[in-house]
């Protein structure tokens, strides 16, 4: 058996309304696409120009210096001591990781991978190019007898900036350890918090010593630095937690040639050192969101979750498709609810990644006439 069909790219049908938002007088503010628009830092840049002479063919693995570099964040940045850097893996970006992981571990036709209910599509795209059943379920309760051999989190969470707290996060492993389950938790968007405790407090992590008694067996957390760092056009993402997991990965990733190129891995070890530059960026998108939130909410939306990310998880308690029109016909393109799951219906995804002249024009729209 073969995969499952996968289903129609989402994106194909917010084109005519980027047309009605592209006729805007001043032109169209594109907040509906997560996609970095500020610049790569510095340091990150020196260190893949000094990486550029690379002959030889790079480590599957990662060399020991990136494994380090994000034990040592996880360390400093996640409250997560000792991580064993033998359980650190680079991969290309994370997406490739979350579309892949299914089928690197084997799984295949009866089994199960649960995903949140409002979710990033390529959780379930994974499990289907597996050949396994996609399983939307954001409580144990729904899961039943099913045969599940993988559970995905999202926190902070796209498209809605929930953050699932140490508590959850614990009673999530401790239902996983007991069926022998795989949990991986995408955490990609942990620097960015904006709610209290969240934006001053770490975001918990899955591999959070609070979260797993000390042992990080099952456990998989998968990052990326694009939204971090701006280094979206990097490829630049890791998988890390149960060493005897992430060999696994490494074996088949090495077969396969799935290999991060040497100069991204020395910028990463840059990039995973450079706490300042992560920290301007946070206030970059915080100075855009403390626009669009209020000018959103001036225009009838209620702001839900949020308290994390990249996003305003908006509503004005209507089909997302009319809320979408509604505001691509004042110049704004943002992404519907409906692109991650039913339970977004009557929301949208107003992305924070747009330059400050863009986002202010889109928040003196929504409080225009």
């Amino acid at each position: 058996m073969g995969p499952r069909p996968l289903p129609d790219f989402p994106w194909d049908a917010l084109v005519p309304y980027g047309r009605t938002a592209s006729a805007h007088p001043d032109g169209v503010v594109d907040l509906s696409v997560g996609t970095p628009v500020d610049p790569t830092p510095d340091v990150v840049r020196d260190a893949l120009r000094e990486a550029a002479d690379a002959p030889g063919y790079p480590q599957t693995w990662g060399t020991p210096q990136l494994r380090e570099a994000v034990s040592d964040w996880f360390t400093r940045r996640r409250r997560v001591p000792a991580l064993d850097p033998d359980g650190v893996l680079p991969t290309i970006g994370s997406k490739e990781l979350v579309a892949w992981l299914p089928t690197l571990l084997g799984l295949g036709p009866g089994d199960v991978v649960v995903h949140p209910e409002v979710a990033y599509p390529t959780y379930d795209v994974g499990a289907r190019l597996a050949g396994a059943t996609p399983l939307p379920a954001d409580g144990t309760a729904r899961i039943g007898p099913r045969r599940v051999q993988l559970m995905w989190l999202n926190t902070p969470s796209n498209p809605t900036g929930r953050v699932l707290g140490v508590e959850h996060l614990a009673k999530v492993v401790e239902w996983a350890r007991a069926r022998g389950v795989v949990v991986a938790s995408d955490e990609c968007y942990a620097e960015l918090g904006w709610t209290p405790p969240y934006d001053r407090e770490v975001v918990p992590s899955l591999l959070d010593p609070r979260v797993t008694g000390g042992s990080v067996e099952g456990l998989l957390v998968v990052y990326s630095l694009s939204k971090q760092s701006n280094l979206a056009g990097y490829r630049a993402g890791f998988v890390a937690g149960d060493p005897a997991i992430v060999r696994r990965l490494l074996e088949i990733r090495r077969h396969a040639g799935m290999i991060v190129p040497s100069p991204v891995q020395a910028a990463m070890v840059a990039a995973l050192g450079d706490d300042a530059s992560v920290r301007r960026q946070k206030e970059r998108y915080r100075a855009r969101r403390a626009l669009l939130l209020p000018a959103l909410e001036r225009a009838g939306f209620r702001v839900e979750d949020s308290e994390a990310g990249l996003y305003l998880w908006a509503t004005r308690d209507e089909d997302a498709w009319a809320s979408v029109g509604w505001l691509a016909e004042r110049g704004v393109l943002v992404a519907p609810g409906t692109f991650y799951g039913p339970g977004g219906a009557r929301h949208v995804r107003v992305a924070l990644t747009a330059p400050d002249e863009r986002v202010a024009a889109a928040a003196e729209r929504l409080t225009g006439p």
